[in-house]
């Protein structure tokens, strides 16, 4: 069954393409065909062109793994994939088209220009399409693949999540191991015996996919996992280390003869520091004309509900440790913290407003914070500030934990799109904090961007 699937799912995805490209090269066809009618023979002259494009660029898919089961591959990912592949095949195809009919047919360039972008945007639109089909046939339980995962400590936890917050991977997990568990269940996951255990389980289970999720794991722990998993056809992946997260580029070195692994220290240097701060600087001044008249609303509905001020200004750390007053939307009662004192916010805190809930359920309380970044107090895209008393309270246990304040403070971040925001582990955030830092792009942070909007109205971590 699960194999008739992922077949099914390669020949959708073969089908789809072979249709959208088609489609692309035909209505470019009819769009030059609009523009200068009387150069332009029918259509049926163009077939082999056709053909010879819808090829080439599904041969180009193939070598970039598009056909591939890429589960984690999200539509931002997909574009930027296709965009990739379809202009290295429309490119492909007008070598061949060249070749073959050079004698024959002279192609309108204008035309094969329109074939280009449609081609990216058809192929793109298709696939997202089959992705929503496909995403209902599996909440349906239908090519669901069973996964287990070893290790009921807070980072199998935040594998659990991950996957039960995300239907259209595909997964369903069986269940845990451990050698020490502290529960004999996890949200309603059963955990299902020791590390031993494993090639019984995937037997009995039907497991065809193992995430080995142990904090710190020793390499020979990862590698008797993975030994007992050999003895069964089933995948098996594994959870970074603090190294494998933050060692995002490697070179290698040598000291007098003596090979060195040299680990990147940072990616934010020189002119890419200039070029963020001005993409920082035209986005926030952008954002904060559009939601003026939202940001004006809000104030007025804050002042009508409770009394106090519209603004929350609050001590965060930044850039080298400086502190700076970060604004939000008040969202709780005046006195929230007169008798608490600092804390972070609990699911149905009962300190919020009615309104307040709202807002921070939707992070419409965060949209002041836009003056921060104008201001340069902020990044658009960084590593969440910490209040002062909590970074104290982190850096004696955590290592490396201030070198997440090398970079300005960001309103979102890798970690937060990544489910880590509010009361999750520390341990977690920073070190996804740490390979933001040291694996920074400007692609990078408009992916951040687009997946933060898009998550805005079904992010279970926003309370």
């Amino acid at each position: 069954m699960k194999k008739r699937a992922s077949l099914l799912y390669t020949i959708s995805l073969v089908l789809v393409d072979a249709v959208t490209v088609a489609l692309a090269f035909f209505i470019g066809y009819q769009l030059r065909l609009r523009s200068d009618y009387q150069n332009i023979l029918p259509f049926s002259a163009y077939m082999g062109m056709a053909l010879v494009h819808v090829a080439s660029v599904m041969i180009v898919f193939f070598f970039y793994r598009l056909y591939h089961r890429q589960r984690s591959l999200s539509y931002i990912d997909q574009f930027y994939a296709i965009f990739g592949a379809a202009s290295v095949g429309t490119i492909i195809a007008i070598a061949f088209i060249s070749f073959f009919f050079k004698n024959q047919l002279d192609y309108p360039r204008l035309m094969m220009v329109y074939v280009w972008l449609l081609t990216i945007i058809f192929a793109a639109l298709g696939r997202a399409l089959q992705s929503r089909v496909q995403l209902s046939l599996r909440s349906r339980g239908w090519g669901e693949e069973g996964v287990l995962i070893v290790g009921t400590g807070e980072v199998g936890r935040i594998v659990l999540r991950k996957i039960k917050r995300s239907p259209e991977l595909g997964y369903k997990v069986i269940g845990f191991v451990d050698d020490h568990p502290k529960t004999r269940a996890i949200q309603d996951t059963p955990v299902l015996g020791t590390i031993n255990d494993i090639p019984e389980l995937i037997q009995s289970e039907s497991v065809r996919e193992v995430i080995i999720a142990l904090q710190e794991a020793t390499h020979y722990e990862i590698l008797r996992i993975i030994g007992l998993c050999d003895q069964n056809r089933v995948s098996v992946k594994v959870f970074p280390d603090v190294f494998q997260i933050m060692a995002g580029e490697v070179t290698i070195g040598d000291l007098g003869g003596l090979p060195l692994l040299s680990v990147r220290d940072t990616a934010l240097r020189g002119w890419r520091l200039i070029l963020k701060r001005i993409v920082d600087v035209g986005g926030s001044a952008v954002c904060l004309v559009i939601v003026s008249p939202v940001m004006m609303l809000l104030a007025m509905l804050i002042k009508l509900e409770s009394e106090g001020p519209v603004f929350y200004a609050q001590e965060r750390m930044g850039l080298d440790g400086k502190r700076f007053m970060m604004l939000k939307f008040r969202s709780m009662r005046a006195d929230a913290e007169e008798e608490s004192g600092p804390v972070w916010t609990k699911p149905n805190d009962d300190r919020r407003t009615r309104l307040g809930a709202l807002l921070r359920r939707f992070s419409v309380d965060e949209l002041p914070q836009l003056i921060n970044v104008l201001l340069g107090e902020m990044s658009l895209v960084g590593p969440r500030p910490e209040r002062p008393i909590f970074v104290e309270e982190f850096k004696k246990d955590i290592p490396r934990y201030m070198d997440r304040h090398r970079e300005k403070a960001g309103m979102t971040g890798w970690a937060q799109i990544n489910g880590l925001r509010g009361d999750t582990s520390i341990i977690e955030r920073t070190k996804y904090d740490l390979w933001y830092i040291e694996n920074w792009s400007l692609l990078l942070d408009f992916r951040i961007i687009a997946r933060t909007i898009m998550h805005i109205f079904k992010d279970d971590t926003a309370y």
